[in-house]
C-alpha cells in the first residue's frame, strides 16, 4: 500500500491587530446617561406598585375598568424598564 503524502502545517502568525473597528467602537463607548437607572427604577417601583394596589384593593385600583388587564399594565411597566436597563452601562 502506498504511504500518503505528509502534509505540512502552516505556522500561526496572529494578526498585528485584532479587528481594529471593534476596538475603536469599544473606546467611544462613554458611560449612560444619569437618567437611564433612575429611570429604570421608577419603572420598577410604579410596576410593582401597580400590581400590590390591584391585588390589595382586590380589583378596584387603579382602574376598575380595566379588570385583569391592570396585571398587563403592572408587568408591562416591568418589562420596559428591562428594556432600559439594557441600555446601561
Amino acid at each position: 500500500m502506498p504511504k500518503s503524502r505528509v502534509r505540512k502545517k502552516k505556522v500561526y502568525t496572529p494578526p498585528t491587530e485584532s479587528r481594529p473597528s471593534a476596538m475603536a467602537r469599544a473606546r467611544k463607548r462613554r458611560p449612560s446617561s444619569r437618567w437611564v437607572p433612575i429611570t429604570a427604577l421608577t419603572l420598577i417601583a410604579v410596576g410593582i406598585a401597580w400590581l400590590v394596589t390591584y391585588y390589595m384593593s382586590q380589583g378596584s385600583y387603579p382602574v376598575a375598568a380595566w379588570s385583569y388587564w391592570n396585571l398587563a399594565a403592572g408587568f408591562g411597566l416591568l418589562v420596559v424598564s428591562l428594556g432600559v436597563l439594557t441600555q446601561w452601562r
